[in-house]
């Protein structure tokens, strides 16, 4: 897809993300827990937040491995994921994932792309849509996208 051809409207949002949690995301990690139901389906720009992890956290085993070789940008969308699915934790039977949290919403991702280059960007909270011109830095550096 180039830049001539993606689509109008709104077909993208952003989303930011602690870190270590954006960079796992691009590791694999799946869901992203939230307090609260996202009712958005569709692609979002995952953004990494400006805010240093916690030392503790880094330290944790599924953390560690994830983030192992990885540099944890800060205050840049470093990566896409497609939103297929919110559900609140449906418990460790039927939510099988090593990062699903209990009593939390589970965001579903699938179609995670990692950017070679992060793009700065300021985000918010919860969900912002995204200007054209950041659109066009993030997509410039993934050619072969497709909806």
């Amino acid at each position: 897809m180039s830049l001539a051809t993606l689509p109008e409207g709104d077909w993208i949002r952003g989303i930011t993300i602690r870190q270590p949690w954006a960079t796992c995301i691009l590791a694999g990690k799946s869901p992203e827990n939230r307090p609260a139901n996202w009712p958005w389906r569709g692609w979002v720009m995952i953004h990494a937040g400006k805010k240093k992890p916690e030392p503790a956290v880094l330290r944790d085993p599924l953390v560690a491995t994830a983030i192992r070789g990885r540099e944890l940008h800060l205050g840049a969308v470093i990566g896409v994921a497609r939103l297929t699915d919110c559900h609140v934790d449906l418990g460790p039977e039927r939510c099988t994932s090593p990062w699903a949290e209990r009593d939390a919403h589970h965001l579903v991702l699938a179609d995670v792309q990692e950017l070679a280059l992060p793009v700065p960007a300021t985000g918010a909270l919860p969900a912002w849509k995204p200007q054209l011109d950041l659109v066009e830095q993030v997509f410039q550096q993934l050619p072969d996208f497709r909806l």
